[in-house]
């Protein structure tokens, strides 16, 4: 391939980044120039699994369709400089010799891991475990993945294992690597060296020949190839950049923050909250808290925690919709904030709200069984969610100061939750600390603006951060009132009550 040169840093480019996300993708073309950053969606597409008899799986196929689409419609808005995947993590798809793929990779909510993941953290060990790998304990991770793929037919056959953004990137340019920041999610990556990690490997009976080489944020991929490109009606030569692929590592590198002191929570179907670090903490008491060290952009650990996120007020709407009482978001979040405060609590990551079939039900049954009177109505249904997503914040971001010796004064809340006013207040409230909303695309802007920095028309990180805070709207909250209120629920959710069930009169 003949490189395209690379403009002047006054001549603004325009980049694909292709987002995938676990309910749709989008392909979103950003413009990058002359202190200027703006995005336009060109193209979005339903992210449908697939309940198969081997299980739930994601419909890849149709995913990379959406992508050659909205590349197409990107090529359609003028001469794009590069393009850029980035997804969710953990899942992947196996290659037998010829490059082919070995079925539909399988989906992180699939329950063939359920019970084999704690046999093989038992195994190895939960402290040597995270001793080598920094991750939290997460059924889904790859390693449990790939445990429960052992002795299939599959892994026999399979030649090498590809991420989900590594391998649409091999479809589109015959390009084989593991990008580091997804990679980091696997429970396969070394947290200390940023190597593959034969102990895991041999962990799971993986064979670590399947293990492409690690690439970094900002690495050429390669071109498109001629069929994407007679797909698509891109230019010859245009170059796929590998960014920050997983995509909480783009949207992490999107926080218009300007200080050490910072946290974030990247919220949208997960919450991921935490901090910005040079290290990862592998520290037993780390461990115990639940805490993970993943790869960001330039050698950064991203030490933070998993909640369960919107995933919890999209399925309560889904729920009520399938019912016949579709509810649209912006009515359901004002009757929210009337409702009754700190009525309910739920823990967001409690295993019942991994998957069920009714949301609202299993909120409820969840209140019950810890002692709690269950909200009925939606808006109080959804105030419950956002009270414990709010406090989960609070006591994920003071327990992540304490184990890394920092001390934090401001939260960033990007993603889509950051256009939730009322949860963001309710942060700013139950932390006690202020709060900057915003970007909501911050994982198509951390992608786009990795491939300009490719381009050299952005330096680096922190010129990265000053130029999202320079263009992007970002709203601000302050902590109301004090945090007594906050501190006493937090008391009763980890007692396990908050009063006595009282019976009503009935119906």
């Amino acid at each position: 391939m003949t490189p395209t040169a690379a403009p002047s840093p006054a001549e603004p480019a325009a980049f694909a980044a292709v987002d995938l996300g676990a309910t749709s993708g989008r392909v979103i073309v950003g413009r990058v120039g002359r202190g200027g950053l703006d995005l336009t969606e060109v193209h979005r597409f339903p992210n449908t699994p697939l309940r198969l008899p081997t299980g739930l799986h994601w419909n890849l196929p149709a995913l990379y369709q959406g992508v050659l689409d909205g590349l197409g419609e990107a090529a359609r808005t003028g001469r794009i400089a590069s393009v850029g995947i980035d997804t969710w993590a953990v899942d992947y798809g196996l290659l037998d010799a010829d490059g082919a793929l070995l079925g539909l990779p399988h989906h992180y909510r699939d329950e063939r891991t359920r019970g084999l993941a704690e046999g093989v953290r038992d195994q190895v060990g939960a402290r040597r475990m995270y001793e080598a790998t920094g991750l939290q304990h997460l059924p889904f991770n790859t390693v449990f993945q790939l445990a429960a793929a052992r002795g299939s037919a599959q892994l026999r056959t399979a030649r090498t294992m590809l991420l989900i953004p590594d391998l649409l990137t091999y479809w589109l340019t015959g390009s084989v690597g593991a990008e580091i920041t997804n990679a980091s999610t696997t429970g396969l990556l070394d947290a200390a060296t940023g190597t593959w990690s034969r102990e895991m490997a041999a962990a799971t009976g993986l064979d670590p020949g399947l293990l492409p080489p690690l690439t970094g944020p900002g690495t050429p991929a390669g071109a498109l190839l001629p069929y994407v490109r007679a797909a698509t009606g891109a230019a010859a030569g245009t170059p796929v950049v590998t960014v920050a692929s997983h995509d909480t590592a783009s949207a992490v590198a999107a926080v218009p923050a300007t200080a050490a002191s910072a946290a974030y929570i990247s919220c949208g179907t997960w919450s991921l909250a935490g901090l910005e670090l040079d290290a990862p903490v592998l520290s037993e008491e780390s461990r115990a808290a639940g805490f993970t060290n993943e790869r960001g952009i330039d050698g950064t650990v991203r030490y933070l925690r998993n909640i369960m996120g919107m995933w919890l007020v999209e399925e309560c709407r889904r729920t009520w919709a399938a019912q016949g009482r579709p509810v649209t978001l912006a009515p359901l979040l004002t009757a929210a904030a009337r409702a009754e405060p700190l009525a309910a609590l739920i823990d967001p990551d409690a295993p019942d709200f991994l998957a069920p079939d009714d949301m609202p039900a299993a909120i409820a049954a969840r209140c019950v069984h810890t002692g709690r009177r269950p909200p009925t109505e939606p808006g109080a249904v959804i105030r419950c969610v956002l009270d414990s997503l709010a406090l989960a914040h609070r006591r994920v971001l003071r327990r992540a100061a304490e184990l890394a010796g920092r001390d934090i004064t401001r939260v960033h809340i990007v993603g889509g939750g950051s256009r939730n006013a009322l949860l963001c207040q309710l942060t700013a409230d139950a932390t006690g600390l202020p709060v900057v909303a915003g970007p909501a695309e911050a994982t198509a802007i951390g992608n786009v603006l990795v491939q300009a920095r490719a381009r050299g028309l952005v330096g680096g990180l922190p010129e990265m951060r000053q130029l999202v805070a320079a263009t992007q709207q970002l709203r601000h909250y302050r902590p109301r009132g004090d945090s007594r209120g906050w501190t006493a629920a937090q008391h009763r959710l980890t007692a396990g009550t908050e009063h006595p069930l009282v019976q009503g009169p009935g119906r």
